[in-house]
Parts: C-alpha cells; structure tokens; sequence
C-alpha cells in the first residue's frame, strides 16, 4: 500500500514538474530576428520593423498592468491582442553613467507582421504606441530575475565588447525578458541589447 502511494505521489510530481518546465519555456510567439554573426559574449541580430505599446515605468514594473490590461482589450476596438515575448524595459541613462535614473519604459511588441494602422489605439492615456524601424541589435543573454546587478553587470559587459571590436552603438541599452513571471529563475532568458551600426 505504501509502494503504491509513493509511486502514485512520485508520478504527480514528475507530472507537475513536466508541466512546469513546459509552461515557463517561452512559446512560438516571439519576436523574429536574424543572427547575423557572433563576438565573444555578443550575438549580433537584425530585426524587423516593431509596433510597440508603451508606458513610462518609474523604477519599477508597474507599467507591466496598463499594458496587459490594453492587450486584453482595454483599447479603442476592444480587441484581444496576443502576448509577443520579449517585454522590453529601457532604461534612461543620463550623461552621468552608470547612474541610472529612475526614469524607465517598458514595452509589449506587437504580434509579427502588424503595422501601426492594424493595432488598435489605447483607451488609457498612459499607453502609446510606438513604431520602430528595422535595425542592427547586439545582445548580451543571461539567466535569473535580472536583478539590477544582473542587467548592469550585462551591460557593462555588453558596452565594453563593442568598444574593443570598434562597433559603435546608437541611443541607450535596453533590458529584453521572455518568460512569464512564476518561471524559475534558472529557466529564465533574459538579454540586454542596444542598436549598433555595423
């Protein structure tokens, strides 16, 4: 009797714990991209034109609820818009870095292949959308909750790479997380990346 509760106790969890790791693995729906090449840490990338819904997110991810709450329809045409993986977090970095301001966006990408004329429009102030044309993106990938040592560290690292290859980079670093949040930290993708032009 013992043999049979442990065996059935020892199959639930290998259940859950398959579930799990299906659950937190990003899907098929994130944002497409080409790897152009590779430098030591950096995977450099070219992305396509983005549609980006935005708020400002002061030290913190409180921008996360408005922008659900408008992919969930909260917005002119009361649509359901897909969840596109990565969020995106930018941090401003003023002239004195690294002192990182407080002031931040963050980002949802809209599903591929939509232009700004086929995203409805927010019913919240708060939330703008935003495009952004094709562009050069090296990265940086790491794990864990992307602590702000975490980020800074990737960065650094990230700025450093592309000084010593001569790749000058454009405006500021930002911060990219691809999994939703219960998924544990060892399982999370988490990238730091800045536009460049090669």
């Amino acid at each position: 009797m013992r043999r049979s509760v442990l065996l059935a106790v020892s199959a639930l969890v290998i259940v859950m714990i398959v579930s799990l790791l299906l659950l937190t693995l990003p899907d098929g729906n994130t944002i497409p991209y080409t790897v152009t090449g590779n430098s030591g840490e950096i995977e450099f990338r070219h992305y396509p034109a983005l549609v980006l819904a935005t708020t400002d997110s002061p030290g913190s991810d409180a921008g996360f609820n408005l922008l659900f709450a408008y992919i969930s329809g909260n917005n002119k045409a009361n649509d359901t818009i897909s969840m596109t993986a990565p969020v995106i977090t930018q941090q401003k970095i003023p002239m004195t870095a690294p002192v990182i301001s407080d002031s931040a966006t963050m980002s949802f990408v809209m599903p591929a292949g939509k232009t700004r004329d086929q995203v409805p429009d927010p019913l919240d102030p708060l939330v703008r959308i935003e495009t952004v044309p094709e562009r050069d993106i090296a990265v940086i990938r790491f794990s864990g909750y992307a602590s702000q040592n975490d980020v800074d560290g990737a960065t650094t690292r990230l700025m450093a790479e592309l000084r010593n290859a001569s790749i000058k980079s454009v405006g500021q670093p930002f911060l990219m997380r691809y999994n939703a949040p219960w998924t544990p930290g060892f399982l999370r993708r988490n990238e730091v990346g800045i536009e460049i032009q090669r």
